[in-house]
C-alpha cells in the first residue's frame, strides 16, 4: 500500500495541473492570437482562426489564383524594435537618508547594477524581451536567485564545487506564463501564478535529481510552406509557425502563490512530470517593505484595459495586410489576363488542347477549320483606377496605425516644410513609441529592485565584483549585503527613442555656450570638462585620472578610517578644499553623530584632522 505521504503528493500533483489544465484553457484565444501574429511577422499571411480555434491554411481557389505575400508588418516590426532598442535606460540609486554611509552605499549599489549589467548580458535580455512584447504584445523577465552561478567557494563531501551563488535572470515569452486571473491589470492584482516550461528528461535530472518519462511536449517550431501560394505557372515558399511533440521532454509547472493568512510567506509548488519536487514558502525576499513577491517583471507594448495582456501593433495591422495583399494580388490577376489575353474559340474549330499547352507563341501557325470563325482575343480592358487608389490608402493606414512613418520621404521632401516643422513631424513620430519605451522603462527598474533585494538577502560574504567604464577604464570593488542600504532605483531622465547623437552633442554644445557648465569663476572645472567629454562619447581623451574625483574618493576612506579611531595625518599631495568640503560634511551627517556618542573621542580626531586642512588653506592664501 502507497504511505500517506505519497497519496498526499499525487492528490497535490493532480490538483496542480488540473489548475495549470483550466488557466492554459482559459488562455487558448490569446495563444492563437499570438501564433497569427508570428505567422504575418515571418510571412505566412494566409492563415486564420478556424472554427476549433486553431490556426489553419486557407488554400487556392483557382490555380491561376495570385497568392503572393507583400510584407509591410515585418519593415514595421524592424523600424520599431531599432528604434525601442536604443534604449538603454541609466539607473541611480536614491540613498536611503541623508548620512554620508547611505550616500556612499547608494553609490555602492548603482556600481553593482552596472556589474551585474555588463556580467549578464541584461541589454541582449532586454532585446529578447522587446521582441516578445512587440509580436505577442507582452514579455516577462525572471529574476532569481541560482545557487549553481557565482564563485567557488568549497566543496563538499563527495567533491562537488559549493559555489556562492549569483543573480540569474532569463526572459519568458507569454506562452510560459498562466495569471489565476486573465483580467488582472498587473501582476500586482494576481493573487498566484503559474510558469510553465518544457525540459528535457536529462535537464530535469540534472535540476531537481528525480527520473520522469516524457511525455510528447509540443513546442512552437519553424515549418516550410509550399501549397496555396505563388501565382500563375509557378509556386513560392513560406514560413510558418507549428507545433511538434517532444519525445524526450516533461513539463515542469511552478505555481508562485502570494502570501495570505494561510501562508504568510506566499507558496512555491514545482511539478516536474508527474513529481512533486518541491514544496515551501516564496524563496525570494524581493517584494516592496521587505516581503515575497512573484520573481517575476512584466513589459507590454499597448496596454489592454481589463486584461492582463498587453496589445501587439501588428494585431492592428493583420486587417490592413490583408487587404493590401488582396489589392495587390487582384490587379496582379488582372495584368495576367492583359498580357496573356482570352481567345474565343469555336468549338471544333481548333485543337484544343495544343492550345491550351502552348498557347500563341510568337511565329505559331494556327490552324482552324474551314468554314469556323477564326479565334480571336475578347476586348481587353484598362486596370481600373479603384485598385491603384485603394493600395495608396492602404499604404497610408500601414503608417496611421503603427504609427511608423518615413519622414525623409519625397511627399514630405517635394512640400518644402521647414526644420522647425521637420522636428515637429519627428517628436510627433516618435510620440507613438512612448508608451512601450516607458513599459520598458519601468520593467527595467523594477528588475533592478529585484536584483538589489536579492543580493540584500543572499550576498552575505564580500563578493568580487567588475566594472568597465565608458571610457575603458576597470574598477574592482568587493561589496556585502551590508553595503546595499537602499533599493530605491530610479531612471536618468531621458528621451533615449528620439535622440541621436548628434542631436545629444549639439545640446551639449548649447548648454556650453549658454555658460551653464562653468563654476563661479567662469572656469569649466577639470571634473566638469572630463564629463562633458565623455558625454560627448570622446571619454577616452581623459585617461581616467580625474584629480577632482581621486581626491574625493581619498577624502571619504580617510572617513571612515576616522571613525574606526584611526589617527590619519594630512597628506602634502592632498587637496585641501576637498578634504575640508568632505570631512565637513561627513561631520555633519547622522553617522558621525551616531559613532561620537558611542566614543566621544572621536570628535577630537576628526577636528584636529580638519584643522590641519583649514591651517593649509590659509598658508595658500
Amino acid at each position: 500500500m502507497k504511505s500517506e505521504k505519497k497519496k498526499i503528493e499525487e492528490q497535490r500533483v493532480q490538483e496542480i495541473t488540473k489548475d495549470f489544465e483550466a488557466r492554459a484553457y482559459a488562455r487558448k484565444s490569446f495563444d492563437t492570437t499570438w501564433q497569427v501574429n508570428m505567422n504575418f511577422l515571418i510571412g505566412n499571411q494566409f492563415c486564420n482562426i478556424g472554427y476549433g480555434g486553431n490556426v489553419e491554411e486557407g488554400e487556392k481557389q483557382y490555380f491561376w489564383q495570385e497568392r503572393e505575400v507583400f510584407n509591410h508588418i515585418a519593415p514595421i516590426y524592424d523600424i520599431r524594435f531599432s528604434k525601442l532598442s536604443k534604449i538603454k535606460p541609466k539607473m541611480s540609486v536614491i540613498p536611503s537618508t541623508t548620512d554620508e554611509r547611505d550616500i556612499k552605499t547608494a553609490k555602492v549599489a548603482k556600481k553593482i547594477l552596472s556589474a551585474v549589467y555588463n556580467k549578464m548580458g541584461i541589454g541582449e535580455k532586454i532585446n529578447e524581451a522587446l521582441k516578445w512584447s512587440e509580436v505577442c504584445g507582452t514579455s516577462f523577465y525572471k529574476v532569481v536567485w541560482n545557487n549553481a552561478l557565482g564563485q567557488v567557494i568549497g566543496r563538499d563531501e563527495n567533491g562537488k564545487e559549493i559555489k556562492s551563488g549569483d543573480v540569474d535572470i532569463s526572459v519568458c515569452s507569454p506562452f510560459e506564463i498562466y495569471p489565476d486571473n486573465m483580467s488582472s491589470q498587473n501582476l500586482e492584482e494576481c493573487q498566484s501564478l503559474i510558469h510553465a516550461k518544457a525540459y528535457t528528461i536529462d535537464e530535469i535530472k540534472d535540476i531537481y535529481g528525480v527520473d520522469v518519462q516524457g511525455c510528447g511536449i509540443k513546442t512552437y517550431v519553424l515549418n516550410s510552406v509550399i501549397s496555396g501560394y505563388g501565382g500563375l505557372g509557378f509556386n513560392a515558399n513560406a514560413t510558418k509557425i507549428t507545433q511538434k511533440a517532444n519525445d524526450n521532454s516533461a513539463l515542469v509547472i511552478e505555481r508562485y502563490s502570494r502570501p495570505s493568512k494561510t501562508y504568510p510567506n506566499g507558496r512555491l509548488e514545482i511539478v516536474a512530470g508527474d513529481k512533486l519536487v518541491f514544496e515551501g514558502d516564496l524563496p525570494f525576499i524581493n517584494g516592496n517593505d521587505g516581503k515575497r513577491d512573484f520573481p517575476f517583471v512584466r513589459q507590454v507594448s499597448f496596454a489592454t484595459p481589463g486584461s492582463f495582456w498587453g496589445a501587439s501593433v501588428i494585431e492592428r495591422l493583420i486587417p490592413v495586410q490583408r487587404a493590401y495583399n488582396a489589392v495587390k494580388n487582384r490587379k496582379h490577376e488582372f495584368i495576367n489576363r492583359l498580357s496573356l489575353g482570352i481567345l474565343s474559340v469555336e468549338d471544333g474549330s481548333v485543337d484544343i488542347d495544343n492550345l491550351e499547352d502552348e498557347g500563341l507563341a510568337p511565329g505559331k501557325v494556327l490552324v482552324y477549320r474551314q468554314g469556323s470563325d477564326k479565334p480571336e482575343y475578347l476586348s481587353a480592358e484598362n486596370i481600373p483606377n479603384g485598385l491603384s487608389d485603394e493600395e495608396d490608402k492602404l499604404l497610408n493606414e500601414f503608417s496611421k496605425i503603427s504609427g511608423v512613418t518615413e519622414i525623409l520621404d519625397s511627399n514630405y521632401i517635394s512640400s518644402n516644410l521647414s526644420g522647425v516643422a521637420l522636428e515637429l513631424l519627428i517628436g510627433q513620430d516618435e510620440t507613438r513609441l512612448n508608451m512601450s519605451s516607458e513599459s520598458l522603462k519601468t520593467a527595467v527598474r523594477v528588475m533592478a529592485q529585484y536584483i538589489l533585494r536579492l543580493y540584500k538577502q543572499y550576498a552575505v560574504f564580500p563578493r568580487l565584483a567588475r566594472l568597465v567604464g565608458d571610457n575603458g577604464k576597470l574598477e574592482m570593488f568587493y561589496f556585502s549585503s551590508s553595503d546595499i542600504s537602499s533599493d530605491d532605483v530610479v531612471i536618468d531622465a531621458q528621451n533615449e527613442v528620439g535622440e541621436t547623437l548628434t542631436q545629444r552633442r549639439e545640446m551639449l554644445f548649447q548648454l556650453l555656450d549658454k555658460g551653464l557648465l562653468f563654476d563661479e569663476n567662469g572656469t569649466l572645472s577639470n571634473r566638469a570638462k572630463a564629463k562633458f567629454l565623455d558625454m560627448l562619447g570622446l571619454g577616452t581623451w581623459e585617461s581616467g585620472q580625474d584629480l577632482s574625483e581621486l581626491q574625493l574618493n581619498m577624502a571619504e576612506e580617510e572617513n571612515l578610517k576616522m571613525l574606526d579611531g584611526l589617527n590619519v595625518k594630512v597628506n602634502e599631495i592632498d587637496d585641501n578644499q576637498v578634504h575640508y568640503n568632505t570631512h565637513v560634511a561627513f561631520i555633519l551627517g547622522k553617522d558621525y553623530a551616531k559613532a561620537k556618542a558611542e566614543n566621544p573621542k572621536l570628535e577630537s580626531l576628526f577636528l584636529e584632522h580638519v584643522r590641519e586642512h583649514k591651517k593649509n588653506l590659509k598658508e595658500n592664501i
